[in-house]
């Protein structure tokens, strides 16, 4: 593969192009209208308009993309996260159109994408699910009947939801009944089909990833934990490896749970299977993301293991790089801060030009940004600005470099979350490591 093209944009297409420099790859960005003077766009050594600034206009737009692909004459695509990343139908379009897609099958995806279907998966391959409805509710009736054999609180979600889309939290049957209709209606317009499910709410639970990688052979290994329980309105906020206050026992279960659901699929490239652990350390099948996470940074501090460079070896049909589960370790500890162009009270998107940026020192930092100082963040995507890594010996080093950090870096133009930061590395239970889902939401109620 001599020659790629990015179908996605920000601060992720920046991070392929960095890799595929490195491995002496051509690399093609596609553009809307208004990133037509983003770093990516620059950075990249061909760049080709795609289309308006609304999503369905331009990044959605598999067609279009494909086009330009043929016309860049490039050997394949890489998705990212987002966007068309976990889209079965481009997957499979991409490969009908004779170039690699760097991701895993068309099949496994739809599997996995399907929540419904890949609940199923995964119960029948013996990894433990968080109790719910075996299949879908097709009616506000069948969905009361299911959330009181499995008790309140529930979450409603969309089958083929994501990235904290389509989830609903329903205290009793009042909620239920409230939100019914609109989660189907929510669902159907995001991600085309309205199919909805009711999980059992647990909580003070924590929400801890393995990250998997397969290949053609039949090599399947896991490359750790990341702990994402930081977040708000169920999307994560801050990521970090190794899990704090989780027991190396539950840890090796949970690796091999993993392993047990990447193999029930016969997965291949980048994955992460995301559980969800109550506080006796039981843990619960969420979802798996057929794509890199946006938190992959973490687990190349910890292992020196170039995640994408993995996975563009290995939609080249070639063997992992380390294919053996014993030849992979994990060194320090790695904490990941995803900064966002939004109010830091009421997590609004705050759209505007970055008049400056000053981001603030410390040793073993890796900043993955997407936006230059005089970029405009627009309403049109997702507002993260970039993602703040910071690697060191231990948790306790992490954490006194990321406060560090902090103190020095500034951001005008727009407002972000920094500020929320600030106060959450001083926080006692982040920095013991005792917090779950609800941390961060109990925090801000308590501070407003």
């Amino acid at each position: 593969m001599q020659k790629i093209l990015i179908a996605n944009r920000g601060e992720i297409a920046l991070r392929i192009i960095k890799t595929c420099k490195q491995m002496e790859i051509t690399t093609v960005a596609i553009y809307s209208d208004a990133d037509k003077d983003m770093p990516y766009v620059i950075e990249a050594d061909e760049a080709y308009r795609i289309g308006e600034p609304p999503v369905n206009k331009s990044y959605l737009q598999m067609e279009t993309i494909i086009n330009v692909a043929k016309e860049a004459n490039v050997d394949g695509i890489h998705p990212g996260y987002g966007l068309l990343s976990e889209n079965a139908a481009f997957a499979k379009m991409t490969r009908e159109n004779g170039l690699v897609f760097i991701g895993p099958s068309a099949d496994v995806m739809e599997k996995m994408g399907d929540k419904i279907e890949s609940r199923r998966t995964m119960k029948d391959a013996g990894v433990p699910v968080v109790p719910g409805s075996e299949s879908g509710v097709s009616s506000l009736e069948e969905a009361k009947e299911v959330a009181n054999e499995i008790g309140y609180p529930v979450m409603l979600k969309a089958s083929g939801g994501g990235g904290g889309i389509g989830m609903i939290r329903c205290e009793n049957e009042q909620a239920l009944v409230q939100s019914y209709d609109s989660t189907k209606n929510r669902a159907k317009a995001y991600f085309g089909n309205d199919h909805v499910f009711l999980e059992k709410c647990l909580d003070y639970a924590r929400h801890v990833e393995i990250q998997v990688f397969g290949d053609e052979h039949g090599n399947i290994i896991h490359l750790f934990e990341r702990n994402c329980s930081v977040q708000r309105r169920n999307q994560k906020v801050i990521e970090e490896s190794p899990s704090p206050a989780l027991s190396a026992e539950t840890k090796e279960k949970m690796y091999e749970a993993a392993i047990k659901a990447a193999r029930a699929v016969n997965y291949v490239n980048a994955g992460t299977v995301e559980f969800i652990v109550d506080e006796e350390e039981n843990f619960y099948f969420l979802e798996m993301n057929t794509r890199l996470q946006v938190e992959h940074g973490v687990t190349e501090l910890v292992t020196s293991i170039d995640l994408v460079k993995w996975q563009i070896i290995v939609a080249r049909g070639e063997e992992l790089p380390l294919c053996k589960q014993e030849e992979i370790h994990t060194n320090g500890h790695a904490i990941e801060f995803r900064i966002y162009a939004e109010d830091p009270k009421t997590f609004y998107p705050s759209p505007g030009t970055i008049a400056s940026l000053n981001w603030g020192s410390t040793e073993n930092l890796r900043i993955d940004n997407g936006y230059f100082e005089g970029n405009k963040v627009t309403p049109f995507y997702d507002p993260m600005i970039a993602k703040c890594l910071v690697y060191g010996n231990d948790r306790t080093d992490c954490i006194e470099k990321a406060k560090k950090f902090f103190a020095e870096t500034s951001i005008a133009g727009v407002k972000t979350n920094v500020p929320l930061f600030q106060q959450i590395v001083t926080e006692q239970g982040f920095v013991a490591g005792d917090y779950n889902t609800k941390w961060l939401g109990d925090l801000l109620k308590a501070h407003n």
